[in-house]
């Protein structure tokens, strides 16, 4: 359940343009392999994206360990949906409540604020975000 659904950042195609969770623009998280809900680099969200993937996370092995077991394998490709798996050190936009139970399960990759977009914060507290940047 969010923390306050009203926090989100928009930039999901209702004309206002995306915020990070530090209040600036929304940096792009990726695109090499190239992430987010849009599939445009940037971890924007919008009213379609149900799982939020608003974290811009870099990913380590623990990490796609703990997702892989917890139903997510995201270190596979899927060819035919042209996703190429994600190996450590790649960036991706991740569930904001998923990074929530990896911090929780002591298993939460790093993020990048700048490119962190604001509506995570209906999931995740700036304070542990904080703590887990690179930026």
């Amino acid at each position: 359940m969010p923390l306050d659904a009203t926090q989100g950042g928009g930039g999901g195609g209702d004309g206002r343009p995306a915020r990070n969770v530090l209040g600036g623009p929304l940096a792009p998280c990726s695109y090499k392999p190239v992430t987010g809900f849009f599939r445009d680099g940037c971890c924007r969200t919008g009213p379609d994206d149900h799982g939020s993937h608003t974290v811009c996370a870099v990913m380590t092995a623990e990490f796609l360990a703990y997702s892989r077991a917890a139903g997510n394998d995201l270190s596979t490709p899927l060819p035919h949906y042209g996703f190429p798996g994600l190996k450590p050190g790649d960036r991706w936009c991740l569930c904001a409540p998923r990074w929530q139970e990896a911090l929780a399960a002591g298993r939460a990759p790093r993020v990048v604020l700048a490119a962190t977009e604001l509506g995570a914060l209906a999931w995740c507290r700036l304070e542990d975000l904080r703590a887990h940047a690179i930026d």
